[in-house]
C-alpha cells in the first residue's frame, strides 16, 4: 500500500488555505476566518498546540466558515450555474464520486464508504465552490506524483474539499478530516496520531504500509508505521526510512 499526505506533499501548498482565499472572491466576509486559521496552523507547525486544542479550535473556525458559505448568495448561485451547465462523463459535476469518504456510511456490499446524497443538500453551494476551485488548482498537483487507483490519501484537510481532487486523479481511497454534509459540523480532525488510528480502523490493525510520503516530521507516527518513508520538499523526494 502506498500512502500519501496531501498538502505540501502532492499538492503544492495548503489546499484549505488556498480555498479560503478563493472563496473570498465570492464572499469577502470569509476573510474574518483567515487570521485564526493561520494562527492555529503556525502553532501546529511549531508544535505549540496540543491535539485537543487543534480539534477544538480548527473545528470551531471551520464550522463558522462553512456556515458563512452556506448562507452566501453568490456561493449558492454557483450551484445553480453548475446545474444549468451541460456535463459529460468526465466533468467535475458528472458521475458518482468514487472515493472513500471517511466518517460517512459504508456500502454494505463493497465495504466502501459512500456519501449520503440526501444529507448533501445543505452543502450544494460548497460543492460547487470546491469544483470551481479544483478547476483552477489541479495544476498545483506536483508533477512527480503519478497516481495509482489504490493509493491512499491520508490528510488533515477535509473530505469535502480533497475528495474532489481525488476523484479527478482517479483515486479511490481518502482518509481525511470530516464534515457532516447535512449540518456542516466538523466531526473529526485527522492529524498526528489520529492518522494512524483512523488508517487502522478503516484498513485493519494489521495494515501494511509499504511506502509513506509526507512533507512534515509531525507525521512521525506514520513514518514509524511504514516499511519505507519519504520526505518531500518541493519536487524533491528523499527516502528517510
Amino acid at each position: 500500500m502506498r500512502v500519501f499526505d496531501f498538502d505540501g506533499t502532492i499538492y503544492d501548498g495548503e489546499s484549505l488555505f488556498d480555498l479560503y482565499l478563493f472563496s473570498a472572491r465570492y464572499d469577502p466576509k470569509v476573510f474574518r476566518h483567515i487570521a485564526p486559521v493561520l494562527r492555529y496552523a503556525i502553532k501546529y507547525k511549531l508544535g505549540r498546540a496540543t491535539l485537543e486544542q487543534m480539534e477544538r479550535g480548527v473545528g470551531d473556525i471551520a464550522r463558522k466558515y462553512l456556515h458563512d458559505l452556506a448562507r452566501s448568495r453568490r456561493v449558492n448561485k454557483l450551484c445553480e450555474d453548475a446545474a444549468d451547465a451541460p456535463h459529460g462523463p468526465g466533468d467535475a459535476a458528472g458521475g458518482d464520486l468514487d472515493v472513500i469518504l471517511d466518517g460517512v456510511a459504508h456500502d454494505v456490499e463493497t465495504g466502501r464508504i459512500v456519501a449520503d446524497q440526501a444529507a448533501n443538500r445543505r452543502s450544494d453551494g460548497l460543492e460547487a465552490l470546491v469544483s470551481r476551485f479544483w478547476d483552477r488548482n489541479m495544476r498545483k498537483i506536483k508533477t512527480w506524483y503519478e497516481p495509482r487507483p489504490d493509493d491512499v490519501i491520508l490528510t488533515a484537510s477535509f473530505d469535502v474539499t480533497v475528495g474532489e481532487a481525488c476523484r479527478r486523479l482517479g483515486l479511490h481511497n481518502l482518509v481525511a478530516s470530516t464534515i457532516d454534509p447535512g449540518t456542516l459540523e466538523v466531526t473529526y480532525i485527522n492529524f498526528n496520531t489520529n492518522k494512524v488510528d483512523r488508517l487502522r480502523k478503516l484498513f485493519g490493525d494489521d495494515v501494511t504500509v509499504d511506502e509513506f510520503y509526507t512533507d512534515s516530521r509531525f507525521d512521525q507516527p506514520m513514518i514509524d508505521l511504514a516499511r519505507h518513508a519519504y520526505m518531500v520538499r518541493g519536487d524533491k523526494v528523499t527516502q528517510v526510512k
